[in-house]
């Protein structure tokens, strides 16, 4: 959590076709976001929170990947450092 805004990697999701994703939540705001390019993939958030977690994710991608796979094969990830 940073800013206001909850991050969270669910376990086994394959909502978005195993696209590696986060889920980022913002007041009444979610959104699925790809780790790959930052973009949205379902949802919306505001202009400046999306802005904060596409930098979060460039500044943390390695760990996020690294924590992706961990996640389908059904192991906890890791925390990752906030913002």
């Amino acid at each position: 959590m940073f800013y206001g805004i909850i991050i969270r990697l669910y376990l086994i999701d394959n909502q978005h076709h195993n696209l590696p994703h986060i889920h980022a939540r913002y007041a009444e705001f979610e959104a699925s976001i790809g780790l790959g390019d930052g973009e949205i993939l379902a949802g919306e958030l505001p202009r400046k929170q999306l802005r904060l977690v596409q930098a979060w994710i460039e500044l943390h991608r390695d760990e996020l990947m690294a924590n992706w796979e961990l996640a389908v094969s059904g192991e906890n990830p890791y925390k990752i450092e906030p913002l």
